[in-house]
């Protein structure tokens, strides 16, 4: 069937709001609204604080939610994706699914250029999606989105077909993320040192310009004039109304604080839970709570490597973990802690895991006591033929954000006190990605955004290894989770998905004891009252396109 209208599939429904207003409701955590007042007026710099800096501006390589935070208004992709789920026109005016979930064609949007001038048609589609699916990427997200994917055909200028080798339904969310938004095919010539390096190898289609990158500074995006292709649902069209965005890389919870209260900065993300009361009582300022969708805020516990290959040290670990106590003291009541490795905000969170994972370091020494940990040193940790039991868990301290290094210091001293011993190595980007990759560490931490639960494929399905670009982390190898997530990928049927994806989701946590889940990552952002029209789409991406200054 040919959908040449707003389309809702089964597979999203029921999720919290997705665009939601960054100036409504000052502290409220509600579902947004309208944000505006007045008449939106042309003209002006918007001045956005940010806590990380990317460490590569290639959305089709990395990672970082950051790179797309800061790229949404760069690149636009085939579709849009609504609140409840519905996907509206983007640079794809219709689209055609195969019964078997096996193709998708799209009709393109006429008359759009890149900012270089190029013709935006099915040729920069191919050339696209061919080059975040090739090995020689090293794509470790966008790939992901892409799944199974065989190949795209070009029907006619303004047509193509997109395929895959077996059927693929979450395909339509990961399209109408900045991952799988477009560069220039004449940009990607350049070679990827140029696209990590940022600035004017970066070139999308979108209402901005990557014009500028000082490094540990700030990043300068300027008006695209010319564009006039928002999507369907946008509420005008034509040019943005901002002249200028600059965002400013400070990454120290105190300093951004600052920035915004002195009113250097316009916007400012992940405010401290610690500095929100400081900066409410400021009556030119706003704070939006806004709980991602997808991933919560987890330790991924390596099934592969040493004492934790024993599923019985694993679950210890869980219940020898004070996380109530943890998310607490350090988030001053603004997170809750997570149950799951998806968001109560993702379509098809398991509810019934809430309360799953009890604090009980009785039961935790007990499971150590049965795995053979029964020694003790010199300084109370366990051994087991001499050898301690020790957990390596390697960070990167320039890209750790929201108080997780104080999270990490909570968890070791509740370790400690059952005898695990938690190594903390700092180490730098370089060393880090590359142990990442090869699997040498035993934890592994993060949080990942996404609006669909098909995130669990990437977090838990075998084929999903880090080296290839995956996100197993727990490099899990559990054949039911295979299989499931192989069948929620394959069925647009909601209640389905629902079972599946809740089968993953206890068996990850309950059976396999591959992850501890910490909080639901929560954006506080501080919005100055004279900033209008500021949002977030379903995937936790700034809309700057409908921003202005009043």
């Amino acid at each position: 069937m040919r959908h040449s209208r707003p389309v809702r599939l089964a597979l999203v429904a029921g999720a919290a709001a997705a665009t939601l207003a960054l100036t409504a409701c000052g502290s409220d955590s509600g579902s947004g609204g309208s944000a505006t007042a007045g008449t939106p007026k042309a003209g002006g710099t918007l001045t956005y604080a940010l806590d990380v800096e990317p460490t590569c501006f290639d959305l089709q390589v990395n990672p970082q939610g950051i790179t797309g935070d800061i790229e949404r208004g760069v690149v636009d992709s085939l579709v849009t994706i609504d609140a409840k789920g519905s996907f509206h026109p983007w640079l794809a005016t219709s689209w055609q699914v195969a019964p078997d979930l096996k193709s998708y064609t799209f009709k393109l949007r006429e008359g759009v250029t890149f900012t270089d001038g190029t013709p935006f048609d099915a040729s920069a589609v191919k050339v696209n999606f061919d080059r975040v699916a090739d090995p020689k990427t090293k794509s470790q997200y966008a790939a992901t989105l892409l799944g199974p994917y065989s190949g795209t055909e070009i029907i006619d200028p303004h047509t193509v077909k997109v395929s895959f080798s077996k059927p693929f339904s979450p395909f339509l969310q990961g399209a109408s993320t900045p991952n799988l938004g477009f560069y220039s095919p004449k940009s990607l010539t350049k070679g990827p040192d140029a696209l990590c390096a940022g600035g004017s190898a970066i070139v999308g289609t979108g209402p901005f310009v990557f014009s500028g990158y000082t490094k540990g500074q700030s990043v300068t995006l300027t008006k695209n004039a010319a564009y006039n292709w928002a999507p369907q649902q946008a509420p005008h069209t034509g040019a943005a109304y901002l002249d200028k965005v600059v965002f400013r890389f400070l990454t120290e919870d105190p300093v951004r604080s600052g920035a915004i209260t002195s009113r250097q900065v316009d916007v400012a993300t992940s405010i401290s839970p610690s500095d929100a009361k400081t900066v409410e009582a400021d009556n030119g300022l706003k704070i939006q709570k806004v709980e991602d969708a997808g991933g919560s805020y987890a330790i991924y516990l390596n099934t592969a490597r040493g004492a934790l290959t024993d599923v019985r040290v694993r679950k210890a670990i869980q219940l020898g973990t004070d996380i109530d106590q943890i998310v607490k003291t350090v988030y001053f009541g603004q997170y809750q802690r997570s149950w799951s490795p998806l968001t109560p905000g993702t379509p098809s969170y398991d509810s019934s895991l809430d309360g799953a994972l009890k604090f009980d370091p009785t039961a935790a020494g007990k499971l150590l006591d049965e795995a053979g940990w029964t020694g003790r040193d010199a300084q109370g940790y366990r051994t087991k033929d001499g050898k301690r039991l020790t957990v390596d868990w390697p960070w990167n301290p320039p890209h750790t954000r929201e108080q997780r290094a104080v999270v990490a210091q909570a968890i070791q001293a509740d370790l400690k006190k059952i005898g695990v011993e938690v190594s903390h190595p700092a180490l730098d980007i370089g060393a880090f990605v590359a142990l990442a990759g090869s699997g040498q560490y035993d934890l592994y931490d993060f949080s990942w955004t996404r609006f669909d639960p098909d995130i669990l494929r990437g977090f838990f399905n075998s084929a999903s290894t880090p080296a290839t670009g995956g996100q197993n982390a727990a490099n899990l190898k559990d054949p039911k989770v295979d299989e499931w997530t192989d069948a929620g990928a394959a069925t647009l049927d909601k209640a389905k998905r629902d079972e599946l994806y809740a089968k993953v989701q206890q068996q990850v946590v309950r059976t396999d004891a591959a992850v501890l889940p910490v909080y639901v990552p929560t954006k506080l952002v501080a919005v100055a009252n004279r900033v209008q029209g500021l949002s977030v789409d379903p995937n936790g991406k700034p809309l700057l396109y409908n921003a202005w200054r009043s």
